[in-house]
């Protein structure tokens, strides 16, 4: 139990000190464009977890049976199938949020966490710890998006999932929050902060 959760763990490890985002600088784009408001940051987190868990278990299973030659053709193949089933989920469930993420849910599948996961881990590694190692990387991409979504949404809208936290009677909603180039701003600034902080922890 204390190997699973230590820091070298294939699931705590994307959190921090190996975060897809932070630290490989990978899955930006949607990071980018799916964080002006905190509940499709949540929902594009989780559906890139699940997918990442799932795909990476699947693509672990067959890893001795699929010729090298075709790999990417059928982790390719497994994530589609796997986006598709989320992205029809997500339109009979929560359509709303659906339309809010829009063609970024069916871009999923060129997401270059999962992709690298795949090739990188599950190409190589058992079931069990090629799903903590899905559920891990997943979890660490919408950390990141979470944080972000949190920061737009509030100081931009002055709401959290749509709820009131800061009152218009004396909060003025800042305009700049919402535009794209303030998403890139604050995953810079998040960025910096982690290195700076593991930096420190490092000496």
């Amino acid at each position: 139990m204390s190997k699973l959760f230590s820091k070298e763990s294939p699931l705590v490890s994307p959190l921090n000190l190996n975060n897809p985002v932070a630290v490989q600088v990978l899955g930006i784009c949607s990071a980018l464009a799916v964080t002006s408001q905190l509940e499709p940051a949540i929902v594009m987190g989780l559906s890139v977890t699940v997918i990442t868990a799932f795909s990476n278990v699947i693509i672990s299973l067959l890893r001795k049976t699929i010729p090298n030659r075709i790999r990417i053709i059928v982790q390719l193949v497994v994530v589609a199938t796997l986006v598709t089933i989320v992205s029809q989920v997500l339109k009979a469930f929560a359509y709303d949020v659906s339309v809010q993420l829009s063609v970024y849910v069916g871009l999923i599948i060129t997401n270059c966490i999962l992709m690298g996961r795949l090739e990188a881990f599950a190409m190589q590694n058992g079931p069990w710890e090629s799903c903590l190692d899905g559920i891990g990387n997943g979890l660490g991409y919408a950390l990141i998006l979470v944080i972000v979504g949190f920061v737009r949404e509030l100081f931009g809208f002055g709401t959290l999932l749509g709820f009131e936290v800061l009152p218009s009677s004396w909060y003025v909603t800042n305009g700049m929050m919402v535009m794209p180039a303030m998403s890139l701003i604050i995953v810079g600034c998040v960025i910096w902060a982690h290195r700076a902080i593991n930096g420190e922890e490092k000496k």
